[in-house]
């Protein structure tokens, strides 16, 4: 949970950025987003390994030797 003290003077908005800011740097919403639709354990499977392949082929781009 995230919590945020309020400053000495400081406005709801620049509180609300903060928040929203240590939200993001806790992963809080990627892992609302994840989920919020429930998917069965196949497709995380699928999705998994896609993205392990996305992975191994932006690495071997990276390799790939200029000539």
């Amino acid at each position: 949970m995230v919590f945020i003290k309020l400053r000495e003077g400081e406005g709801v908005e620049e509180a609300l950025r903060r928040f929203k800011r240590e939200c993001e740097r806790n992963g809080i919403m990627r892992e609302f987003k994840r989920r919020q639709h429930y998917a069965p354990p196949s497709v995380r499977r699928k999705l998994k390994a896609a993205e392990a392949r996305r992975k191994l082929s932006k690495l071997r781009r990276r390799r790939k030797p200029t000539a």
